[in-house]
């Protein structure tokens, strides 16, 4: 919960905009300021402070203890012109909240955290477990001092630049080691166990055999990912217990499931019970990985029978693939999420035109891996190819990524081994139809004219369905000097079913600094002023031209109605 407090009517105005936009996530706090911040502190995960920042730092000095458990703080001042971090810029999301804010109030986000500060990421923000030195680390990082970086396990990080050798040291690993001097360990959540159990079983005996396994296998908890164990024991509180202990999830599978998983102790207690020749391992193993510990059994001081068992499983590293929609160009319609998943990439891999589009948005140390055009499957390959040595990859495309672009390429290359996230775009469809109007109010098409992929005759029946149905249709790759016949071809298919009056709406370089627009007419277009970087929208029978804007009515009682009305 994000407290809220003010103590004017501008600071109270802003506070109210602010919980308008975030109502499930925010309380405000009223009475004497002192008051409400100090209750909001003490309930709070986060704090937004209408006020000046000393009189916020007076009254929060008393309270800090511990930056890691501190809520964030920060101050927006009483015009609404800038939200600054003041405590808690990483453990407390101050930082990310005072640029949330600033998204809200069209207010500056001000962050003086030396790692923001120069566009590194923190390393006490990469959501992984960390020990040692950040401190000395994250200064070593900040000054340019060579740091080195000893991943025992594979796990997709952000660019970090980092050497080969260095005085310092970020080492990612699962095993329980001490940060040695300037050393930061990072625990990647790479271990899964796998816990069978009687019913009954008591969560200490549980949490007594996973807690004395990991340790005796030189393993830190802290990576643990999860619980894993069979369907009938979803429910069984002393191992749904243990996981909320170990803060973990509890992940459960069908007997079927495990029983064809190979195992090397397999038994016929829990065949009889559950179905399944193995609980522990198979549901550890279930999802792949290297056994470390094989299947053990809890050790009862009063001698008598066992009742968990517990087998442990190092699964690596998942690389990971965002594929982005960057849009049709302009800054502002490039979407937070797809800025977010370029921040966080270690490897990109795009067009060249496009990867100058945003390489002021990449973070230093990002790996960029750019080619020219017509080489589409080889980017894609490549991106899967990097994602499967475990990096963090974004693989750019215009405008939606899935919509002629790449998507389907790289995901053609992609099997489970990896993890794909798709990033929406703004379309050049979408661009161009906001630039005309409304041409798309109704049901639509869009329809690529280049044969480079899709042969001509089946083009033609696409353009031919589409005119019989009476859809709204976009043309993609309308035209180029090698392709100059296709676009008469298609309008004239569309002709035999429309009036030669029926709007068409032709953008080039849609929202970018040379865009430019007409509305004209299916009998007037001609094609010879259409290129490459030009989308045609064709109206249907409906479609109007209505003050110089391409409109299709969402139904036709209102065409209907504007007709009687003439």
């Amino acid at each position: 919960m994000i407290g809220l407090i003010s103590a004017t009517a501008a600071g109270a105005a802003a506070r109210d905009r602010l919980a308008a936009a975030w109502p499930d996530r925010t309380r405000v706090y009223e009475g004497p300021v002192g008051d409400a911040v100090r209750r909001a502190f003490a309930e709070c995960e986060q704090l937004v402070c209408f006020l000046a920042t000393g009189a916020v730092v007076r009254i929060v000095a008393p309270l800090l203890a511990d930056k890691a458990n501190d809520p964030g703080v920060v101050c927006v001042d009483e015009a609404g012109r800038f939200a600054v971090s003041l405590a808690g810029g990483h453990g407390g999301g101050a930082n990310d909240l005072a640029r949330a804010v600033g998204d809200v109030l069209g207010a500056e986000p001000v962050v003086t955290t030396a790692t923001d500060a120069v566009d590194l990421p923190g390393l006490d923000t990469l959501g992984l477990p960390v020990e040692g030195d950040v401190a000395g680390v994250s200064r070593a990082l900040l000054d340019g001092e060579p740091v080195a970086l000893r991943a025992e396990v594979a796990w997709p990080l952000p660019p970090l630049p980092v050497a080969a050798e260095g005085a310092y040291t970020i080492r990612l690993t699962d095993r329980l080691v001490e940060a040695a001097e300037r050393e930061v360990v990072l625990r990647p959540p790479s271990l899964v166990v796998g816990v069978g159990a009687s019913s009954g079983v008591p969560v200490e005996e549980v949490l007594g055999l996973v807690e004395t396994a990991l340790r005796e296998a030189g393993l830190s908890a802290r990576s643990l990912a999860e619980l894993a164990t069979v369907d009938a024991k979803a429910e069984e509180p002393g191992i749904v217990e243990a996981a909320r202990r170990l803060g973990v999830p509890l992940v459960t599978y069908a007997a079927g499931e495990l029983s064809g998983v190979e195992v090397p102790n397999p038994s016929d207690a829990p065949l009889a019970a559950v179905g399944t020749p193995s609980v522990a391992e198979a549901a550890a193993l279930l999802r792949g990985g290297e056994l470390l510990v094989p299947k053990r059994k809890s050790q009862r001081a009063d001698g008598t029978p066992a009742m968990a068992t517990c087998a442990v499983v190092r699964r690596p590293g998942r690389g990971r693939l965002a594929v982005v929609g960057l849009g049709p160009g302009a800054r502002d319609l490039l979407t937070p999420r797809a800025k977010a998943e370029l921040r966080r990439a270690a490897v990109l891999v795009g067009l060249d035109q496009y990867v100058d589009q945003i390489r002021d948005l990449l973070r230093p140390g990002t790996r960029v891996l750019e080619s020219g055009l017509g080489a589409e499957e080889e980017r894609a390959r490549t991106a899967v190819e990097e994602a499967r040595k475990g990096q963090a990859v974004a693989l750019i495309g215009s405008g939606d990524a899935g919509v002629y672009a790449m998507a389907s390429p790289a995901l053609a290359e992609a099997s489970d081994d990896i993890d794909v996230i798709g990033v929406p775009g703004v379309t050049a469809a979408l661009a161009a139809a906001a630039i005309l109007g409304a041409p798309l109010g109704h049901d639509h098409v869009s329809i690529s004219l280049s044969d480079l992929h899709t042969p001509w005759e089946v083009i033609e029946r696409r353009v031919r369905a589409a005119a019989e149905a009476d859809i709204v249709v976009t043309f993609y790759n309308p035209r180029s000097r090698g392709r100059d016949w296709q676009l008469p071809k298609a309008l004239a298919i569309l002709a035999e079913h429309r009036e030669p009056s029926t709007p068409v709406g032709v953008v080039r370089n849609a929202s970018r600094p040379d865009e430019s627009s007409r509305l004209t007419t299916l009998g007037a277009l001609d094609p010879a002023t259409v290129d490459m970087m030009t989308v045609v929208t064709v109206g249907n029978t409906a479609t109007r031209d209505i003050a110089g804007r391409m409109v299709t009515p969402r139904g036709y009682r209102w065409q209907t109605a504007q007709e009687g009305a003439e």
